[in-house]
């Protein structure tokens, strides 16, 4: 059987450090805050806005709340946006997406400042992943498969990295965090020719496409790592991710689990984020 990379005791081990870290600022006169803006009453935002602020609470970040009518205005959005960007005491920010169609979505996202944007959702955020350099932050869910490797010491460095999945806030940022630690990076997708025999040629497997336990035995080779991105509901209410765990765990070296795997990391991180933000402005 393989080592099971566990998110759980990723995130606990992060927000230790955390902990510390906010205690810190405190002590600079630096009361860390995160602001979460919500439009509409979708349960599964409201599920990760009530996860998120326990999250943010525990480890001593102050937590502002902005909820808006699924039929809010662009202008009313945008003059709430632009009143936060002007709010000293508020270090980072969350917009809950999709934002309903009538909104122009890309608009709102850069109405945010980069400095305040922990989740990578603005143009100028996704210049400075491109880039490797500090504006905005990367998007969570990409930050956390990082974190995960750096937590087991996984060293990327020469390797192989499979990332299966273009999506803009897993695939491609995740793609150029790897490339940034020298990792060989092949980013895959539906259209990737054998995409069978690439995956099996990767020393570090990450399966971020969207489809319940696609990745099995035929898509892994024995010494593999395999990191499951992926978050799936089935008709029964099981969760699942883009691997077929009990195909594959015979075969690869270490795998990461769903649930209790990759998900279980991004509020800390993002949480990570606010607390950098924070320590900009000293």
């Amino acid at each position: 059987m393989p080592e099971i990379l566990k998110g759980t005791e990723v995130a606990k081990a992060l927000r230790a450090e955390l902990e510390v870290e906010a205690q810190t600022l405190k002590a600079r006169g630096v009361q860390p805050c995160g602001c979460l803006i919500r439009v509409g009453e979708r349960a599964d935002d409201i599920q990760y806005e009530n996860g998120a602020a326990a999250t943010f609470e525990k480890l001593g970040i102050r937590v502002e709340k902005r909820s808006f009518a699924s039929d809010v205005s662009q202008d009313e959005l945008i003059f709430a946006i632009d009143k936060i960007n002007a709010d000293p005491l508020i270090h980072g920010v969350l917009i809950f997406q999709p934002l309903p169609n009538h909104l122009d979505a890309r608009a709102i996202r850069n109405r945010l400042l980069p400095c305040k944007d922990v989740d990578g959702m603005t143009d100028l955020s996704t210049i400075g992943v491109y880039r490797n350099e500090p504006i905005g932050y990367a998007p969570c869910t990409a930050q956390a498969c990082i974190e995960l490797l750096d937590h087991y010491k996984i060293d990327v460095a020469g390797k192989n990295a499979v990332v299966i999945g273009r999506s803009n806030i897993v695939g491609k940022p995740l793609s150029l965090l790897l490339l940034h630690r020298n990792a060989t990076v092949t980013l895959c997708h539906s259209k990737t020719r054998n995409l069978r025999e690439v995956c099996k040629a990767a020393d570090i497997l990450f399966a971020a496409i969207g489809r319940a336990r696609m990745i099995d035995s035929d898509y892994v080779s024995s010494g593999q790592t395999v990191i499951d991105v992926g978050i799936n509901v089935l008709k029964d209410g099981t969760v699942c991710g883009d691997v077929n765990f009990d195909s594959v765990a015979p075969i690869v070296a270490r795998l990461t689990p769903v649930p209790r795997g990759v998900g279980s990391i991004t509020t800390t991180v993002l949480a990570k984020n606010i607390l950098s933000a924070a320590g900009r402005t000293l």
